[in-house]
């Protein structure tokens, strides 16, 4: 007589298998980092071209104020420079985004989101190896900015990363949440125009919000209601050990709201990316 042995099903995934998942997806995004060294060196020419031309052109002519969190008159470069951290973060949560779009039309999404994981948690894998990825570049930023005497003190160094690792997460969400839409790669830097430019020139990290008050109250409170403007002042805060509460549950909030928006955006059963006639996403 013989007798078999019924082994129970597993429900879930251990945490190694998830610990796997999130490994393989931050080395991809870090080779391909690595491979395309033209973006690396894009990301770090954009804002030092804003800070060593623009900043020396309209030091005179935008002077600064005692505000918070600073504690005396400081030069237009200083100002600037949270506001360019959180610029090479949203040109690389634009580009991450980009990239999904390309795997998408090359077949390569495919195979990221058929995998039995959860996919909220493959897309927030992505979204935390676009941000690991924009840390390194906002560090190599400053220390390049460090040579042209433009330094927080030495703590914000390290207080900084909180931030940074929140900001990046929104934005990245945002680009994730716009990518969602875009269904040929050509559209893409059209979108991205309507997207990059309006945020970055309609928040604080190019000139103190008062100032723009005194020229426009509407676009004072434009630049109010703009996710960018938070994300540059929690960095700010943050570079000198201080907390800006508004611009924390702001950027917490718009986080989670990007990030709800893409997961659902990306689920072919109710979202905006659909399932083609061969199964795979469209």
């Amino acid at each position: 007589m013989s007798s078999t042995t019924v082994t129970p099903a597993r429900s879930g995934f251990s945490f190694a298998e998830y610990f796997t998942c999130l490994n393989g997806i931050v080395w991809r995004e870090a080779l391909r980092f690595l491979h395309q060294r033209e973006r690396f060196v894009s990301a770090l020419v954009r804002p030092l071209v804003w800070l060593f031309i623009f900043a020396a052109g309209f030091r005179q002519v935008l002077g600064i104020s005692i505000i918070p969190p600073y504690e005396t008159y400081i030069p237009y470069e200083a100002y600037i420079a949270p506001g360019l951290m959180a610029m090479i973060q949203l040109f690389n949560g634009m580009q991450s985004s980009l990239s999904m779009v390309y795997d998408r039309e090359m077949g390569n999404m495919r195979t990221l989101l058929v995998s039995p994981l959860p996919r909220w948690y493959l897309l927030f894998c992505k979204l935390l190896a676009g941000t690991a990825v924009s840390l390194l570049q906002v560090y190599a930023f400053l220390l390049i900015a460090w040579f042209w005497d433009i330094a927080p003190p030495p703590i914000g160094d390290l207080t900084v990363l909180p931030a940074l690792v929140l900001s990046g997460l929104m934005l990245g969400a945002l680009g994730m949440l716009i990518s969602s839409g875009i269904k040929q790669l050509e559209n893409f830097a059209g979108v991205m125009n309507f997207v990059i430019f309006p945020m970055f020139f309609a928040s604080s990290a190019l000139y103190p919000l008062w100032r723009v008050q005194e020229g426009s109250p509407v676009l004072y409170y434009v630049c109010q209601f703009n996710p960018f403007t938070h994300a540059v002042e929690l960095i700010r805060f943050a570079l000198y050990g201080q907390t800006n509460w508004i611009s924390l549950a702001v950027v917490g909030g718009c986080t989670a709201a990007f990030m709800i928006g893409a997961i659902y955006a990306y689920d072919p059963s109710r979202g905006l990316v659909r399932r083609g006639p061969g199964g795979g996403e469209t």
